[in-house]
């Protein structure tokens, strides 16, 4: 019962996810491409407003936080996120620049070893499992 739940959590946790990477993608496109700023301004911007859509989601839907502590749990999100981003980044150093294994196949390994941290990590600290 207990891991049908956890399975249950994860599923709407991924949903969550691609709909953050919708944002992610879709507000560094606009920024970038029509209103022509820094590709790396747009990029953060596009990565805290998806990480922040994220949190609001995980907190009323995947995990249904009723704490009042939200800018504790909002920070300790973004900190998780951020440390994932990281680790995105040194997956896809060691595969792809070390192992020379295909870059978009070390971005997908990344992304799961980065979803599981990530759901991990809010699971465990920011919503207190």
């Amino acid at each position: 019962m207990i891991a049908s739940l956890l399975i249950v959590k994860l599923l709407k946790f991924v949903l969550v996810g691609f709909s953050g990477m919708l944002i992610d993608y879709g507000v560094t496109w606009l920024l970038k491409e029509k209103a022509k700023l820094n590709q790396y301004i747009a990029n953060s911007a596009g990565f805290i407003l998806a990480a922040s859509s994220n949190y609001i989601w995980n907190r009323l839907w995947t995990f249904a936080s009723q704490s009042e502590q939200i800018t504790r749990e909002y920070f300790s999100f973004i900190l998780i996120s951020l440390i994932g981003l990281g680790i995105n980044t040194l997956v896809i150093l060691l595969l792809n620049g070390k192992l020379k294994l295909n870059f978009y196949l070390a971005k997908l390994i990344a992304i799961v070893v980065v979803t599981v941290w990530n759901f991990s990590m809010n699971f465990l600290i920011t919503f207190g499992g």
